[in-house]
């Protein structure tokens, strides 16, 4: 039986391995960093800024080969751009979909979003939602990239698995720096195919987004994903359930690094800064957290490095934070 029959298989007959973290819709207490807790006295470890660097252009040839079982499927012969096909699966009931209006980033206005539990506008989360760990934890999105072999470098020295969540268009880019992720024990995760903000499409196009990441992980490492990051942290009930009709699970945090932000010539955040948000965020969550942080850009990874190396060296993958499965499936 090739993958691909076994990944509907699979998927139509799952259910759910992992402890719920709640038992009822709520908004958890996120950072602020307006929040009256004094910025611990902290002198991090030089960093050299790196420029900005962009990854190649992301019509670039994928490395990965376009497997016969995904043709077969889909009729198709190599991987998408950046809007993926939608292709339709037996498995996905339309009906269960909850009927909540598309949004735009940032456009929070229409009242049922509250009631359908939106986190990008009010950080409200669902029972299945997981956005925190017993224990502070890092975890990085975009990759994979040439600069996660940095990061993973430094986590093996100190003997630590972390989960990456990846776009399926740097999966097929950089296969083999997925598979040496893999390889090392760290939890690989879903962050859709190419970085939409998913409350903004249809419900074609949600499902287009996460079949073809998931394909480029089956293909790539021979795995089903158990955990998804929404890109933006754009998700609500209807995005949910259309993850749930996959097996998926989404993954939130309670702590934003904002890295992200230091790659803006606009914007003056710096590494210090984030070390002392870091810092104050783990003495008043007493030490426990979700961190969101970027592995696609050198100078975040630095950061990450550096954070982890002086501040976060005991942690968890998100499986073991809700003790929970670290995939659906897996082939041999």
């Amino acid at each position: 039986m090739n993958g691909m029959v076994i990944f509907i298989s699979v998927i139509a007959c799952l259910i759910s391995a992992i402890p719920l973290q709640q038992s009822k819709t709520t908004t958890p207490e996120v950072t602020n960093l307006a929040d009256p807790v004094p910025a611990p006295q902290v002198s991090i470890p030089p960093i050299t800024p790196q420029p900005a660097t962009s990854l190649p252009p992301i019509n670039w040839q994928p490395k990965l080969e376009f497997p016969k079982w995904l043709t077969d499927f889909t009729g198709l012969k190599e991987w998408p751009g950046l809007e993926p096909p939608y292709i339709p699966l037996d498995f996905i009931d339309f009906s269960k979909i909850v009927a909540t209006p598309q949004h735009q980033q940032a456009q929070c206005t229409d009242p049922i979003l509250r009631s359908s539990c939106s986190f990008d506008c009010f950080n409200c989360v669902e029972f299945d939602d997981v956005y925190t760990c017993p224990k502070l934890t890092q975890t990085f999105d975009d990759g994979p990239s040439p600069w996660t072999i940095k990061l993973l470098n430094t986590l093996q020295a100190k003997n630590t698995k972390t989960t990456l969540f990846t776009l399926g268009v740097n999966i097929v880019r950089y296969p083999e720096i997925y598979q040496e992720s893999h390889a090392r024990g760290h939890i690989m995760g879903s962050h859709t195919w190419s970085h939409k903000f998913l409350p903004s499409l249809s419900n074609e196009e949600v499902i287009a987004q996460i079949e073809w990441s998931i394909w480029a992980m089956n293909a790539t490492a021979g795995h089903l994903p158990k955990w998804f990051r929404p890109p933006f942290g754009g998700i609500d009930n209807r995005i949910r359930s259309i993850l749930r009709q996959f097996g998926i699970q989404a993954v939130l945090w309670d702590f934003d690094t904002f890295d992200w932000k230091m790659l803006d010539p606009t914007n003056n955040r710096n590494e210090v800064d984030v070390y002392s948000d870091v810092k104050r965020f783990q003495t008043r969550n007493k030490g426990q957290g979700i961190m969101l942080e970027h592995d696609a850009i050198e100078r975040t990874v630095d950061l990450g490095i550096a954070l982890h190396n002086n501040i976060l060296q005991e942690q968890l993958t998100v499986p073991q934070c809700v003790g929970g499965i670290d995939y659906i499936k897996t082939f041999q």
